[in-house]
């Protein structure tokens, strides 16, 4: 069994989705002075490596502690859209998925991974068709996880494929990394959350196990 951790670390200067604060780890004791070391931690529910669940976007929606655990787990494969263009149609997709019947995750590889840390990072990642996106809820998948800041564009104030995905319970999983060390391969994919009252997402520790 090979695992391939797929999380990028957390620490107090690292991207950020735009609007929000960053992280802090604040050590509350030391062992040189206590004994024992201890860190406060303070960061965003949509931190880093992380899922969105349904109660990011409804009111009623489902939660990080509500959702089934068997939905943050399950048989996986990427889609390596490097060369895609701006958007992902369905077509594209259509074909994708006929060669991998049965998967329970969609991992998107956009490459954006390569601008972690700069300022291209928030911008021109590929995103899907409308089409494509009610396509993939069609098709019962658990949901879908990318190496990118967001599966909308930054611009996309109306969050179009939040509401798609999200709406039909999927789970997506943004700021991955390391997927070209499992492109052309088919594993278990897990993300779990931390079980936090009405969780509306969560930093997780993204795997994927061959």
């Amino acid at each position: 069994m090979k695992v391939v951790d797929l999380t990028h670390n957390i620490r107090e200067e690292m991207p950020i989705y735009p609007g929000t604060e960053p992280p802090s780890l604040k050590e509350t004791s030391a062992i040189t002075e206590d004994g024992f070391k201890e860190t406060m931690l303070s960061f965003y529910s949509h931190t880093g490596t992380h899922l969105d669940c349904p109660a990011h976007i409804f009111q009623d929606g489902l939660t990080t502690e509500t959702m089934k655990i068997d939905r943050f787990i399950g048989r996986a494969a990427v889609l390596d859209a490097r060369k895609a263009g701006p958007i992902i149609d369905r077509c594209a997709l259509e074909g994708f998925l006929s060669g991998h019947p049965g998967l329970d995750y969609l991992l998107l590889r956009t490459g954006w991974e390569e601008k972690w840390g700069q300022d291209e990072y928030y911008k021109g990642f590929p995103v899907f068709s409308k089409e494509a996106a009610e396509l993939l809820v069609s098709s019962g998948i658990k949901g879908i996880g990318l190496d990118a800041i967001s599966v909308d564009s930054v611009e996309d104030s109306d969050l179009m494929l939040h509401r798609i995905l999200l709406g039909a319970g999927c789970i997506i999983v943004e700021n991955l990394c390391n997927l070209e060390e499992v492109t052309d391969k088919e594993f278990t994919f897990s993300a779990f959350p931390l079980k936090f009252e009405k969780g509306d997402g969560s930093p997780v520790r993204a795997v994927a196990i061959l």
